[in-house]
């Protein structure tokens, strides 16, 4: 088969929703391109929707990433992989899923499935079907060894002093980052020094379909997706976490949510200012997914505010689905 669809979008938009309707139909399973989904034990911050008896199932692969858990959960029938790849202490990038969506879309094929990729996560989906150059950098120690120690804004500077455009191109929430800037000032260093790329999936038909919605309408879903995940335990799940040993450093609590309810849970801030910072930042959040995925001219997208979107949706996956499969047949 050797088919993909991908399913994606800024946030709020009814990505997951539409996958799993398609997946019902078609004899699809979703990977989920997403890069808040990925930790174990954030569920309802990063709005992976599962039951309360939902159930992991575990499988064996082999990988050369350590302590990856391979698997999948089992909505409405339809299963969903990339989920709870990792523990929230540990870290993960790009490099690894790649490595582990490539793996998936294979078992899907190998059972006369479609792989359905579904999500936000631009970067995750742009390096399963282009490939990325900056994917196999590999950490450089002494360099990381001759940054630490150095301010956010120190990181700033060395990197706008080697690659101005890539300085440029950074959000407010990237510059704060040491961890992102260290690894931007590796790169640059890196490229410099060899062209490096990692290849992609060797996918030969993938069909686009973006989801996308006014802002107004947006805003108005995100609104009310934060206060629905406070009240199905957001704050508990949080608790959890930290009471599990999760830091407030580590890679996973940068995550959005999670890191505003920080300065709430340290006596910084009220709950109101907590919850509006959250909402706000999701809004921000869902404005560069739409930047990042408008550069992409593959995608055909579908206003969700329209009555008829769905259906348009639907006869375009099927003309591709059907139709193509036809002619090879």
């Amino acid at each position: 088969m050797d088919k993909l669809l991908v399913i994606c979008g800024p946030t709020a938009t009814g990505k997951t929703s539409l996958s799993l309707d398609l997946a019902k139909r078609y004899g699809g399973e979703l990977i989920s391109a997403d890069s808040r989904q990925i930790y174990e034990g954030m569920d309802i911050g990063t709005g992976k929707d599962l039951t309360k008896d939902s159930k992991f199932h575990a499988v064996k692969c082999k990988s050369n990433i350590r302590n990856i858990n391979f698997g999948y959960y089992s909505i409405e029938g339809v299963h969903i992989w990339g989920y709870d790849l990792i523990s929230p202490r540990n870290e993960f990038n790009v490099v690894q899923y790649l490595d582990i969506a490539r793996k998936v879309i294979r078992d899907i094929w190998g059972r006369s499935k479609l792989p359905i990729l579904v999500g936000g996560t631009g970067l995750y989906i742009k390096a399963v079907i282009d490939g990325i150059e900056t994917a196999g950098i590999k950490p450089d120690r002494i360099l990381r060894k001759s940054l630490s120690g150095k301010s956010p804004n120190e990181l700033f500077e060395i990197l706008a002093g080697v690659d101005p455009l890539k300085a440029a191109s950074m959000n407010i929430s990237d510059k704060k980052n040491p961890r992102r800037l260290v690894r931007a000032i590796e790169v640059v260093n890196t490229k410099a020094k060899e062209k490096v790329k990692v290849k992609a999936a060797n996918i030969k038909d993938v069909l686009y379909i973006g989801l996308k919605t006014r802002n107004d309408i947006m805003f108005k879903k995100i609104e009310y997706r934060v206060y629905q995940r406070l009240r199905s335990g957001f704050e508990e799940e949080v608790l959890g976490l930290i009471g599990g040993g999760v830091g407030w450093d580590n890679q996973s609590m940068q995550s959005l949510g999670y890191r505003q309810y920080r300065d709430y849970y340290e006596k910084k801030v009220p709950k109101e200012e907590f919850i509006k910072n959250w909402i706000s930042e999701e809004e921000k959040y869902a404005k560069r997914q739409i930047t990042w995925f408008k550069k992409d001219k593959r995608i055909r997208w579908f206003d969700i505010s329209r009555q008829v979107w769905k259906s348009e949706v639907e006869k375009s996956v099927k003309n591709w689905y059907i139709n193509s499969n036809d002619q090879k047949s």
